[in-house]
């Protein structure tokens, strides 16, 4: 099973303002006993929504609408993330509860959310067995 921990955003994090070096480094430890746990897939944070685009669909058949940030809201905006794989809900749980405060000062508010595979959204063999050879190339391409 896949999970994303998503960080939510912060005041801080959408002024831009960079983790401490012992925030960095508490979350470069954490990263190393994920890796270590052979669970960790991936993860970054992402820069501020005053350098971020919004793509929006207002109309269904109708064009997609473009809208540069900042966004509002800041507690609902993304400010990173790790994806990990692992055998259960609970386990994914106990890694989440291990993070450090991803923003220190207490501000810090991750959400734990379950990534679909495409087995999970349908049951056609044809359109997983594209999609398996689809993530093979893409993987392959990578590694050249």
């Amino acid at each position: 099973m896949r999970f994303m921990m998503i960080v939510k955003g912060t005041t801080d994090s959408e002024a831009g303002k960079l983790p401490s070096k012992e925030l960095i480094d508490a979350m470069h430890r954490y990263n190393e006993e994920l890796a270590k746990a052979g669970v960790l897939l991936g993860g970054d944070g992402l820069a501020p929504t005053s350098s971020g685009i919004r793509i929006s669909y207002p109309e269904p058949g109708g064009k997609p609408k473009v809208v540069d940030g900042p966004f509002t809201e800041a507690k609902e905006i993304i400010a990173g993330y790790t994806l990990i794989e692992v055998k259960s809900r609970e386990e994914a749980i106990e890694w989440a509860l291990r993070m450090p405060d991803p923003h220190g000062f207490g501000q810090g508010e991750i959400e734990l959310r379950q990534v679909y595979g495409i087995e999970d959204l349908t049951d056609d063999m044809e359109f997983i067995e594209k999609e398996n050879v689809l993530r093979q190339r893409i993987e392959e391409s990578r590694k050249a």
